[in-house]
């Protein structure tokens, strides 16, 4: 009896522990801050500055750091995941909207006012490469192996697919107005994207790069922007912008499943490894959301910084 009850706390007590480790990365893009929040008790434990007007983040592939985009420095901030500090910047072409990890750590970014893709490599700050785009790019999505990028140009309304390591266009596909972000299934087949004007969610067949299915949000106040894939691959989560909600959707169908009422102008979205919990930055609510993937429902909402825009995750 003592041994299963040595066990059965052990069990316990690894975990709170595993959770206790786990920190979500908020960037403030009117705040030129990043809020630390402990996933375990939801509570912010720590405030960055980084510069102004941060917007992407994301996690380098072995979690060693987390990157920002500090776009109004026209730099990358390179944060300390465990001590919360800045450890360096570099440059990173101007006007860095966002950006995507590739799994050999390079980042993927878009930049905004130069119609251009820049590849970067973090560690050193090294210039990789550079990809002329249409205009106006944001949205940056890798495929998982790796061999694909897209990038999404809002004015011209097109995602484009790049080839990896040839850093080449390999196609330009004609999506709703105005796209703001992208996706790839899990098995780098399917790709999906936003549309901001036009409200919709696009579904891009990789290899043909058709599109073979798109779903209206049936809301005129939906303004999706982020995009991703539930970890099972049957569901994809959008940010729904200034409806106030995350969006369900049926990935095979597009059909949406739930509506989950969140804080006002949803923009950001991060899943968990284990895909339980759902993270949304509510920008004009000042707020990030924590949604229980299993029922659908907001389980606690954590005061940040001014204007939160994107979430990163440490696990």
């Amino acid at each position: 009896m003592r041994r299963i009850l040595l066990a059965s706390v052990l069990a316990i007590a690894a975990v709170h522990a595993q959770a206790g480790d786990t920190r979500v990365f908020v960037t403030n893009e009117s705040g030129d801050d990043v809020s630390v929040i402990d996933a375990a008790t939801a509570t912010v434990i720590g405030t960055i500055p980084v510069g102004k007007r941060p917007r992407g983040i994301g996690t380098a592939p072995d979690g060693s750091e987390i990157y920002v985009a500090v776009s109004g420095e026209n730099a990358i901030a390179v944060i300390d995941p465990v001590s919360m500090k800045v450890l360096r910047k570099f440059d990173s072409g101007p006007d860095p909207e966002t950006f995507a990890v590739h799994p050999n750590g390079n980042l993927y970014i878009s930049n905004e006012e130069h119609a251009k893709a820049s590849v970067f490599n973090p560690k050193t700050g090294e210039l990789v490469a550079e990809i002329k785009v249409g205009l106006e790019p944001e949205g940056v999505a890798i495929s998982p192996d790796g061999t694909r990028a897209i990038v999404t140009s809002e004015s011209t309304n097109m995602l484009h697919l790049i080839a990896i390591p040839e850093h080449k266009i390999v196609a330009n596909i004609l999506v709703g107005a105005r796209p703001r972000a992208a996706a790839f299934s899990a098995d780098g087949k399917t790709a999906y994207a936003t549309s901001e004007i036009s409200g919709e969610v696009k579904k891009v067949d990789v290899a043909s790069g058709k599109i073979i299915g798109k779903m209206p949000l049936a809301d005129d106040k939906a303004k999706p922007k982020d995009i991703l894939p539930s970890r099972d691959g049957k569901l994809l989560y959008v940010a729904g912008g200034r409806a106030n909600r995350v969006f369900v959707l049926d990935e095979q169908s597009l059909e949406i499943q739930h509506e989950i009422p969140v804080g006002n102008r949803v923009w950001g979205l991060a899943l968990s490894k284990d895909g339980a919990r759902l993270y949304s930055s509510d920008g004009a609510s000042d707020q990030v959301s924590v949604i229980d993937t299993a029922t659908n429902k907001v389980v606690a909402t954590v005061p940040v910084g001014k204007m939160p825009w994107g979430i990163a995750l440490h696990e």
